[in-house]
């Protein structure tokens, strides 16, 4: 089931607003924040509209954390961060997303909760597209091992 009013739904304008599609999971979809603080910012959005973790089955639960669980594998090894920040909120926007921002011990809001967008860096389109292929070689590595 999607939401026409959705970004995580319908993708291409609304997502582009604040986020860079990078590819589907099992039963997520993988997203590059667009707001770039924390190097590396992705949401891991899950791929029917819900609300909750709990209007899912245990098996989709299962493995919608173990699509976190990858995208987090991924970002520790293409940005090495010295701690993952997992958040999942959602007060207006009533799609099952997890924020994962990584954190360095010398950056930007270390110690601190994160911002949910602080508006300080943005990249260009090629920066972007860089990152997400880092991302998506990262994950079919992972794919690979397994």
């Amino acid at each position: 089931m999607k939401d026409n009013n959705c970004a995580y739904c319908m993708r291409g304008e609304l997502l582009d607003k604040f986020g860079i599609y990078v590819c589907d999971l099992s039963v997520s979809t993988l997203i590059l924040f667009r707001e770039q603080s924390h190097p590396g910012r992705c949401i891991v959005a899950y791929k029917d509209h819900v609300s909750e973790i709990v209007d899912i089955s245990d098996d989709e639960r299962n493995a919608f954390f173990d699509d976190v669980n990858r995208a987090a594998v991924a970002i520790h090894a293409v940005f090495g961060p010295d701690k993952l920040n997992y958040g999942a909120y959602g007060d207006t926007g009533c799609h099952l997303h997890v924020h994962l921002v990584p954190k360095y011990r010398d950056g930007f809001e270390w110690g601190g909760v994160f911002e949910m967008n602080p508006g300080k860096v943005t990249l260009t389109e090629a920066e972007y597209a860089e990152m997400a292929e880092k991302l998506k070689k990262a994950l079919e590595r992972k794919d690979n091992t397994e």
